[in-house]
């Protein structure tokens, strides 16, 4: 165990952490919201991450900007990262919204068994990664660089660059914005009844498919976000990235209590950290190993995750 590495690399391995688990919070975002209202873990999301994370590069290739391409002026990188922010929470939710039609309706229609929705979520995941693949050639896409990673200013003698202030800050905004949408819009106050008692909820006028509907389409526009800032911060993107990312997600939100949007930031946060402080520790091998270690070590003590509140329940 290297306790001089990590002591010596603290700050920069807590500034990184963070990053790193502000895109984990985010994708984490869409798991809890679909298993409060459905309690469905909804495996095709890694997917939708996916979708948003080529979106955003394809909107890119549109205005000619590649791998290679610098692009200079404030103006302008605000113009190309809202313009790829849109695109990327768009093809998100659309994707998220077509997986709801076409895989999980039919079967909530049918009285499925809780086993045909996991499996049509893996099938739908693997469907939907491979045709990636193949559009893509299998090949990695390079993103281009629109923020610098130069540092702007140091605390406590740590470089923050304008990249990790961009991926915490739009994490941060972004689950402030969802909880202020679910806890005080009359969209969010259907979401929390039909979360805590479909069927009461559909009694009293809600329509329940409508609200799952939005449910997804919010879910999915947090994973396009998430994906156009892994563009941004790693640089290159293959169709298979999503897999790893997505089970790294499920476990920040189930640390922070499945069902609870609070909990999806503080899980995917403490996982980003906990990832990096084990690389600086035990070596770079030993960072997924931790990641799950620690999952497995709360879960024995606090099945409900750290906040573990449902959606239902939640209050702002």
């Amino acid at each position: 165990m290297n306790f001089d590495g990590l002591f010596s690399n603290f700050g920069e391995l807590t500034t990184t952490g963070l990053t790193q688990g502000a895109i984990y919070a985010l994708v984490a975002l869409g798991y809890t919201l679909v298993y409060g209202v459905l309690r469905l873990i909804n495996f095709a999301h890694s997917e939708v991450f996916i979708a948003g994370a080529f979106a955003a590069l394809w909107t890119w290739n549109g205005f000619g900007l590649d791998q290679n391409s610098q692009v200079s002026g404030l103006g302008s990188i605000m113009f190309y990262l809202l313009v790829a922010v849109i695109a990327a929470a768009i093809a998100s939710a659309g994707t998220a919204t077509v997986i709801e039609r076409v895989a999980y309706r039919p079967l909530r229609k049918r009285n499925a068994p809780p086993l045909a929705f996991l499996i049509t979520a893996i099938g739908a995941s693997i469907a939907i990664s491979e045709a990636f693949g193949v559009y893509t050639r299998r090949r990695p896409q390079g993103a281009p660089g629109l923020v610098s990673t130069e540092p702007l200013f140091t605390i406590a003698g740590v470089p923050i660059d304008s990249v990790q202030l961009l991926t915490v800050g739009a994490a941060l905004g972004m689950m402030f914005a969802l909880d202020l949408f679910i806890n005080r819009s009359r969209v969010g106050r259907g979401i929390r009844a039909v979360a805590q008692d479909a069927n009461t909820a559909a009694l009293m006028g809600v329509n329940k498919d409508r609200i799952i509907m939005m449910v997804f389409i919010a879910g999915g526009a947090m994973a396009g976000v998430a994906g156009l800032l892994y563009d941004v911060r790693i640089g290159t993107l293959t169709y298979s990235v999503g897999f790893l990312l997505g089970l790294k997600a499920f476990t920040a939100a189930v640390l922070g209590g499945i069902g609870n949007l609070r909990g999806a930031l503080v899980g995917g946060l403490m996982l980003g950290l906990v990832e990096n402080y084990a690389s600086g520790l035990f070596g770079t091998q030993w960072k997924d190993f931790a990641a799950f270690a620690v999952l497995v070590v709360l879960l024995m003590f606090r099945p409900t995750g750290l906040l573990g509140e449902s959606l239902g329940r939640a209050r702002a």
